[in-house]
Formats: structure tokens, sequence, C-alpha cells
């Protein structure tokens, strides 16, 4: 069986996780290591306690997530917190998280992925954070309509639309996960579409006033597909098996 120890130095390498910078919460790497061995590998989105317990139940005993356990800062182990860590504990489930690294990888990121998902082939870096492009933009020349219709079938519910541009697109930027709220950003690298997951109440009237179509096509499920694509992609370099382990919030 491989070793957790040579998975997660092949993660950070493929990752670039000394490279790309990231929110101080993220913690990307390992965050509780397991007993050393791993027999079958889990994904999800976030480290909460439903995909800890799914995790465990399932036999899996290295869990990839997208959001960590450490989010909002250092916690007591105590309550909620002490009982999701104690599970992965007793069940033997190393967890490994990698947040921006994810987002921005040009081969199992969420941006890439969900763009070529959208049928766009001509991709280049956009949107600046923390220091790195962490989207990608396309010239595309398609109605709201259509592009609604094909984020609903990749997605699996209609998204959110402020029709703030043109009925027509040219230039369209994709950012997964909760970049709503920087709308005023996306417009002043001159995209005129912008697809992300989620943003607050003032995005959507802002987005009209700057002239931007922007989707929100949903936190969650804007960001399931980097966890699955890095989980098939060690699956099939150790050989062992791995599961996508769904716990969406409709957010």
């Amino acid at each position: 069986m491989p070793k957790l120890a040579a998975i997660t130095a092949y993660l950070d390498r493929y990752l670039r996780h000394d490279e790309v910078h990231d929110y101080s919460g993220a913690w990307n790497g390992l965050q509780i290591e397991n007993s050393g061995e791993i027999h079958k590998i889990g994904a999800a989105v976030d480290a909460c306690a439903a995909t800890i317990e799914n995790a465990v139940g399932q036999g899996v005993d290295l869990l990839l997530v997208h959001h960590g356990l450490f989010w909002s800062g250092v916690q007591p182990l105590t309550g909620p917190t002490r009982r999701k860590v104690k599970a992965a504990l007793d069940g033997n489930l190393a967890i490994y998280s990698s947040h921006l690294p994810l987002d921005l990888h040009p081969v199992v990121g969420n941006n890439v992925l969900l763009c070529r998902a959208l049928g766009f082939k001509k991709l280049t870096p956009f949107f600046q954070a923390k220091g790195q492009p962490i989207g990608l933009q396309t010239h595309a020349v398609l109605t709201r309509e259509e592009l609604a219709r094909r984020l609903e079938k990749i997605l699996g519910s209609s998204p959110h639309l402020s029709p703030g541009g043109p009925a027509e697109t040219a230039r369209i930027g994709v950012v997964t996960g909760g970049a709503g709220g920087e709308i005023a950003q996306a417009a002043a690298e001159g995209v005129d579409t912008f697809i992300t997951g989620e943003g607050p109440h003032h995005s959507y009237t802002a987005a009209e006033e700057l002239g931007v179509n922007l989707f929100y096509g949903g936190h969650y499920a804007t960001e399931t597909f980097g966890v699955k694509a890095l989980a098939a992609h060690l699956a099939a370099k150790y050989r062992v098996p791995w599961e996508f382990l769904d716990h969406p919030t409709g957010l």
C-alpha cells in the first residue's frame, strides 16, 4: 500500500503549495495524519463533520478537501470541533486540504475544469488575488441563455443571473467559489460576463451598474471539480480506489 508521507510529499509539489499564496485559514497540506498507509482515497469539498463521518464509514483513510479544518483560525477542541477531529482520529483518517492551489492548477484546478466543461478552449489568466491570477478568461460569443443552459447542465441546477451586461457575451471570466463580491475587479479586468459561485447581496446591483453579466453557479457546485480530478489523479498514480463524498450545501 502507498504511504501517506509519499503521497503528501507528491501533492505538495504537484499543487505547488510553497509557491501559491493563500488566505491565512487555508493551511494547505496535511492537516491530520493517520497511521501511515493509504488504502482508499475520498474527495469532498468541505472538511465538515458529515464528510468526515461519511469517509470513515466508507473505509476512506485519506480525505482530500478544498476547504480545510481551520478556516476560522485557532479553535478550542471542544463541542463540534472536538467531535469531528475525534471522528477523524478514531477512524484513522488523514485529511489533506488545498484551496487556491487547487483553484488555479492548470490540470486539476476548479477553474480550468469548469471552463473545459463549458466548452471554452483558448484560456488566459484572469483575476489577481494574493499576488497571482487565480481565474481564467476566454473570448466566446454566446447568448446569456445558452451560457445559462450550459451551466445548468454541468452544475445540476439553474444558475442565478444578474443580467447587467450584453445579451451576447464577448469576453467571459471564471473564478469558482465566492468571488461575486469582487465584481468591480472582474469588470476592471475587461470581462463583460463573470461566472462565479456566489456573492453578497450588493453584488447583484453592482453588476448591473458596471454593465457585467454575473452568473452565480453555487459555491459548492463550482468547486466539486478539483477534488474529484485530484482524487482520480492520485488513484491512478498509486493504484488505489477513490470515491466522491457529496455533501451539497445549496449555496
